[in-house]
């Protein structure tokens, strides 16, 4: 379950000016993977009411809102102002690492204290031209404020410690870890391969040195914002989360990620009134839900060209088309049209993914065989474990659960078999393509408890599978 944890005490802002009289809120981020705190590489904060959005690359995980007009950008008052980025990690585990830009050389006075106001550790040194890294080390508090001061401005952060020092003989320190002559380069250098995934995510190419990235945000108290929490550098996981609030004061927002990220600039859809999510596999997106779209009909009854679309639910229950989405004859599917790739019942702008597109995604999320290797072409069970990274975390049966690594999240929801009966409930996927076997037949795939990898062939139209859709990004 997503957490929000309101802040009662905490005053003092990201990027606090001393002179500012404008009112703020700050949005603290944290992420929890697999029960274990991780550092994010992006936010992304969507204005659902009003439009527009902003980014925060790491290490920066703070964020601070003014009332009415736009984000508090405090950062640089001044050619002559200090820069002061989030402490990184945050949260972290007895120590983490504070980075200060001094544009000209400056008396900078850093002090640290916890929430009681009690100063645990006080550093004053002129410093140089340039970027200068501090590792502070932690004591038994869980929450410090970081003040740092120079000639123009003074900025506080937020820390905390998530792996609290309760032995007496240790005591907070700030040790001077140098002048660091080429900080951006060295931020480039850690988020490169972060830098190209986020830009999927976002929608745009951006430059691994840009801190914020603000497009027309602006912010009034009662709007409603989303937050896409990615963490792109966990166990090789391409992993995200999504929150949605009205924030109205001061909160601590914790992601739980899981692997899988939206697709840029559209990371729900609504159709038909229900709400879809998307996912970015590659350069392909996909709905992470298998459609549910239609009224029931009885597995029985044959499913007809006529005004109505028509779904099946597994056993003629309708709370199974809920977990699992509607089953659909091929014609059904396709909405009577012939050629590959057609919308059919997809939404307007999505079509039914070709034979071909399922190859690329098994390539794409296979760790042995690539697209467009000769391995997809085959029929029969292939790959070598694209099965179990696109099968979900949970529902499927005798330990045949997958690890979702790219949030395909595939469910076992069974078929409709061309008897009318349904089978196979927890055990298998079956999905269809928007390509022709040859005559009758019609190619699908199928995700099995029993296997990693994933089953190629050819059924004829008369059966109900599952049904997916997909958008060229």
């Amino acid at each position: 379950m997503k957490t929000k944890i309101l802040i009662l005490t905490l005053a003092l802002g990201y990027v606090f000016v001393a002179f500012s009289q404008k009112a703020t809120l700050e949005l603290t981020f944290t992420a929890k993977y697999n029960g274990q705190y991780v550092p994010l590489d992006s936010i992304l904060i969507e204005n659902l009411t009003q439009g527009g959005d902003t980014i925060l690359y790491a290490p920066d995980t703070v964020l601070v809102l003014e009332y009415i007009t736009s984000i508090g950008d405090h950062a640089v008052i001044g050619q002559n102002s200090i820069s002061f980025s989030q402490n990184y990690p945050n949260p972290f585990t007895g120590q983490t690492t504070i980075h200060i830009n001094v544009p000209e050389k400056e008396n900078v006075d850093i002090m640290i204290s916890d929430l009681s106001g009690r100063e645990v550790v006080h550093y004053c040194n002129t410093l140089k031209k340039g970027n200068h890294s501090f590792i502070f080390y932690s004591g038994d508090a869980k929450h410090y404020l970081c003040i740092v001061t120079g000639a123009h401005t003074s900025k506080t952060i937020k820390m905390i410690n998530v792996n609290r020092n309760t032995s007496f003989e240790e005591k907070c320190k700030l040790v001077y870890n140098g002048n660091v002559h080429n900080l951006n380069g060295y931020k480039s250098q850690r988020l490169r391969r972060v830098a190209c995934a986020t830009a999927k995510a976002i929608g745009g190419t951006r430059s691994a040195l840009t801190e914020k990235s603000i497009n027309n945000f602006g912010f009034e108290l009662g709007d409603q914002l989303r937050f896409t929490g990615y963490a792109l550098t966990i166990n090789d996981i391409n992993g995200s989360d999504i929150i949605k609030d009205i924030p109205l004061t001061n909160e601590i927002y914790e992601f739980e990620i899981e692997g899988g990220i939206p697709c840029p600039g559209l990371t729900t859809i609504t159709y038909e009134g229900q709400e879809y999510n998307t996912q970015l596999i590659g350069n392909q997106c996909w709905l992470k839900e298998n459609l549910n779209i239609g009224t029931m009909v009885n597995g029985t009854t044959t499913q007809t060209d006529n005004d109505t679309i028509e779904k099946y639910c597994y056993d003629n229950n309708p709370v199974n088309c809920e977990t699992y989405g509607g089953l659909y004859q091929w014609d059904e599917m396709m909405q009577y049209a012939s050629a590959q790739g057609a919308q059919g019942i997809c939404p307007p702008d999505w079509h039914l993914p070709t034979d071909e597109e399922w190859k690329q995604l098994e390539g794409e999320v296979d760790s042995l065989f690539g697209y467009p290797d000769p391995e997809w072409n085959t029929n029969g069970f292939r790959g070598y474990d694209a099965g179990l990274n696109l099968k979900a975390t949970n529902s499927w049966l005798n330990n045949g659960n997958g690890n979702d690594l790219y949030g395909f999240t595939a469910l076992p929801g069974g078929y409709r078999h061309s008897n009318g009966n349904f089978d196979h409930l927890g055990y298998i996927a079956f999905f269809w393509t928007s390509s022709v076997g040859s005559s009758s037949y019609r190619r699908m795939r199928r995700l099995s408890y029993d296997s990693d990898k994933i089953y190629r062939y050819s059924y004829t139209k008369s059966y109900g599978f599952s049904v997916r859709c997909v958008k060229e990004f």
